[in-house]
């Protein structure tokens, strides 16, 4: 708990400090080799959303699995839909009798975990012959049925089965690994049940109890609500009606308003809304009945205005995100991995905003080298005072170190100079810098200078690559004991300083 309350009052006075460090041309920041380290695992990087269920058969999701997996510690992959109807899991014979079959997802599955590869099995949505409704049909391109069950003895029978199932086919010490998370954010409308919250606990309580029907290591929770909503009225249920949850799921966007996350018209900066939220939603964990919980973030991103996650503002939002959300969320799952995405359709064009690091083609994106350098940092942080840096030490005593310009869209910030002074480090020891900024793993100018074709030739889409993969880092020298380093907006820098 003490290291919760510090994370949010660093949070805290990072948004206090916003305006003036933007301002700043200048900053100096110490860094003590030999300060307080805190145990940092990359909670950041483990797991990631991705388009629907089916996708995840097609050979483009698979190569930006392999190529994200590479340059992150990509464990666990979420996606909607596995119960839908393109994948014929359910249906009935000519007397009305349920009829499974389980061989899409087994591909499905088979598929992530041939690529190293976990799935969160979210629990959605409803094959239309199980549905009350068959006609509730959410907007999205694919038009998943979002109804309650017609029948929870025929929904529980679904449950036992795919579960028994999964644990038959990849054993049941496979399967304790995973995550069953029930539905996706049934507070809006991907749930049709009436009144929503008191019909999704209904499906929950059902779901849990079924699969943990067929084993108690089976891991299941939720309620995967958009906007931080619904956690505290989920515990309250669970804990009074005597209902399994492992851990606590979800959602919240940095450009969802503070009205929908907080319930409250006072401003809050874009660049906090998600870790503040997180906060919320782990303060109200806490004063649950089950306050222990590990917390899953399993859909964030940046703001999706203006084609931002393009860009190179990725990378700082990204690691700010990083800084302000250390000590209270378990995983978060950046929304998405891939543009392999067709909630609204197949993409129409390589750069149009989407959520993922590859943009359709298999093109890298800023965001893809971004979480390149991040995954570099260590697993132990160093306390200091900035809002614009992240120290860590690697297990081999190195030091590891991320800075940014974050510059919020709409606003003029400029170039900054940035000094790291060392402290209980040799005066004139080794560092190496990697960058993230407009000349540095940036595919937009690139894309341009190609005459931006809408449908790119595979052989465009290696030079794009080739063009803007990362070179080596680059050798330099602490100049008795300080790295100068000159940020352009938005840049996100990697140092790293050789341990002795």
């Amino acid at each position: 708990m003490h290291r919760l309350l510090t994370t949010i009052a660093i949070a805290c006075a990072a948004t206090l400090s916003l305006p003036a460090r933007a301002a700043a041309p200048q900053q100096t920041v110490r860094i003590d080799a030999a300060a307080r380290a805190t145990p940092f695992p990359h909670f950041w990087e483990q797991m990631f959303g991705s388009g629907r269920a089916a996708l995840s058969l097609r050979e483009d999701y698979r190569d930006d699995l392999r190529a994200v997996k590479r340059v992150t510690a990509f464990r666990y992959v979420r996606f909607h839909g596995i119960l839908d109807d393109e994948n014929g899991v359910y249906g009935e014979d000519e007397h009305g009798e349920p009829v499974y079959n389980f061989t899409m997802v087994d591909r499905i599955y088979d598929g992530l975990l041939r690529n190293g590869v976990r799935p969160v099995v979210e629990i959605g949505f409803m094959p239309k012959k199980l549905a009350a409704n068959p006609d509730a049909l959410h907007a999205f391109w694919y038009k998943p049925n979002v109804s309650p069950p017609k029948d929870y003895d025929r929904w529980d029978g679904l449950m036992r089965a795919l579960a028994q199932h999964l644990v038959q086919r990849y054993g049941i010490d496979e399967v304790a690994t995973w995550y069953f998370e029930v539905w996706n954010e049934p507070n809006i409308d991907f749930w049709g049940g009436v009144p929503r919250q008191a019909s999704y606990f209904e499906l929950y309580d059902h779901t849990a109890r079924a699969l943990k029907s067929v084993d108690a290591r089976l891991r299941v929770g939720g309620p995967a609500t958009a906007a931080a909503s619904w956690v505290g009225d989920f515990l309250a249920h669970a804990a009074k009606e005597h209902v399994p949850v492992d851990f606590v799921s979800s959602h919240g966007y940095a450009d969802d308003t503070a009205e929908n996350l907080f319930h409250s018209d006072a401003p809050v900066p874009e660049d906090d809304r998600v870790c503040r939220a997180i906060g919320k939603v782990r303060g109200e964990i806490a004063a649950s009945p089950l306050p222990h919980l590990p917390l899953f973030w399993t859909e964030w991103n940046v703001p999706g205005r203006d084609q931002l996650r393009d860009t190179t503002y990725v990378g700082p939002a990204l690691a700010n995100t990083v800084r302000e959300c250390d000590g209270l969320v378990d995983m978060m799952s950046f929304w998405t991995f891939s543009d392999v995405f067709e909630e609204g359709g197949p993409s129409p064009e390589p750069f149009n905003g989407q959520f993922g690091l590859r943009a359709s083609g298999g093109i890298d994106k800023p965001s893809y080298y971004d979480f390149a350098l991040l995954h570099q940092l260590g697993d132990e942080r160093l306390a200091n005072r900035s809002g614009d840096v992240i120290v860590t030490r690697r297990k081999d005593g190195s030091l590891a170190i991320a800075a940014w310009n974050l510059v919020d869209p709409g606003t003029h910030g400029g170039p900054r100079t940035l000094r790291l002074a060392f402290d209980h480090v040799p005066a004139d020891a080794s560092v190496t810098v990697q960058r993230v900024d407009d000349g540095h793993g940036n595919v937009l100018p690139v894309y341009a200078r190609l005459g931006s074709p809408r449908y790119p030739t595979m052989a465009q889409v290696a030079q794009m690559n080739a063009a803007t993969a990362l070179p080596p880092p680059a050798q330099e020298r602490l100049d008795h004991g300080v790295l100068t380093l000159e940020l352009e907006p938005d840049a996100l820098v990697l140092v790293t300083v050789a341990g002795h």
